[in-house]
């Protein structure tokens, strides 16, 4: 493939070259583009102009400033076909709606595979790499029944806890998202190659923020976790000990109103010692899979077969629960927000942010810009 760029490609080469500036990151980029508007105005603007926005200080100024002839964007873009490699900016139609309601979204997606309307209804499921057994079989069985229940599964996949989320998720021919802190040229952990390959081919989709040959750094994956988080519903912790990075994915949750789920272990385990603080702290304890579904409303069922034919999952499609009619009678054809709604209601963010991703799918509610909702 010829990986010279077409004509359409200069937006896309514009934030590219942006956002391979170093110290350009979710934050900065977001009050540049709001500033100047798009990535290449930003990236014509004289240093004057761009030292007024908001953590742009005199070095990145001259950083971006002199970004054309320093980056090469070329070069990444060619990386991005030998993967396979799709590239998502921020006001893509294929950009995932949950994601861009956080307060800093990544302002580019690197994607393999694919994101679908139904990843809308995403739960996350993290927890330790140094896990018992107890909190593989957990988290897999969790992963296999959230995804049977119509859940798209969405973890880092680390070893133990977040493979076990992934492959519960498959196994129940379910789809999950892995999200990575490293770029996509390279798979980390190597051993998880495989995996990933799974879900990227047609399972869902393996994705990064990062440019395609980063490497993992630590500092990194706490970046990486309010991707995670900010692509759920809410997210489960399944085992954590107190330093765990599990936890700052809760956090993140915390901060966008999403939910936050524990699963409780042994008193004496150093590797639940962290989910035990966040049930104390409020988090909600699961135990099984329908503590989960209480918190977020019914939005899925499973269609059960006759004993001698295999299982069948399907959307809930049939009539509108309680919560979905609350909703829908609180919005007509003038715009309402989101704050508007919980008021309301009296349902929680992250249960009117379900009932509007369900009302949505079945082509009830309309989302327009600034995350105002109007019936359909």
């Amino acid at each position: 493939m010829d990986p010279s760029p077409s004509p359409a490609d200069a937006p896309l080469r514009d934030m590219l070259t942006l956002m391979l500036t170093s110290g350009v990151g979710p934050l900065t980029s977001r009050a540049l583009l709001d500033q100047f508007g798009t990535p290449g105005a930003v990236l014509d603007a004289a240093v004057s102009e761009l030292r007024e926005v908001p953590g742009v200080g005199p070095k990145l100024a001259d950083r971006i400033k002199h970004a054309r002839a320093d980056n090469d964007p070329d070069r990444e873009l060619a990386e991005c076909r030998r993967h396979g490699v799709a590239l998502i900016p921020r006001g893509d139609d294929r950009y995932p709606s949950p994601l861009d309601e956080i307060p800093d979204p990544p302002a580019l997606l690197y994607v393999k595979g694919s994101f679908e309307a139904r990843d809308q209804i995403a739960i996350a499921l993290v927890g330790s790499r140094r896990c018992t057994p107890y909190g593989i079989r957990t988290a897999e069985r969790l992963a296999t029944a959230l995804a049977r229940t119509g859940f798209t599964i969405v973890s880092g996949l680390a070893r133990g806890i977040d493979a076990a989320a992934h492959r519960g998720a498959l196994k129940a021919g379910g789809r999950t998202i892995a999200v990575l802190g490293n770029g996509l040229s390279g798979i980390y952990p190597s051993e998880h190659e495989e995996l990933a390959a799974e879900i990227a081919a047609g399972r869902g989709a393996v994705v990064s923020e990062l440019p395609m040959t980063q490497g993992p750094l630590a500092g990194l994956f706490p970046q990486r976790n309010r991707v995670i988080s900010g692509l759920c519903l809410g997210v489960i912790v399944v085992e954590a000990a107190p330093r765990s990075g599990s936890l700052s994915t809760a956090h993140h949750a915390m901060e966008q109103n999403r939910e936050v789920f524990a699963v409780p272990g042994p008193v004496d385990s150093l590797a639940s010692r962290g989910c035990h603080r966040l049930i104390r702290d409020g988090a909600r304890l699961v135990e099984t899979v329908d503590d989960v579904l209480e918190e977020l409303g019914p939005l899925v069922r499973e269609v059960r077969p006759a004993p001698d034919e295999p299982a069948v999952r399907h959307p809930a499609e049939l009539g509108l629960t309680d919560q979905e009619r609350s909703l829908l009678g609180c919005l007509d054809d003038a715009p309402s927000g989101v704050d508007i709604l919980i008021a309301r209601t009296g349902l929680t963010a992250s249960q009117v942010m379900a009932t509007l991703s369900v009302l949505e799918l079945k082509r009830m509610v309309k989302r327009l810009p600034g995350h105002q909702f109007v019936r359909a």
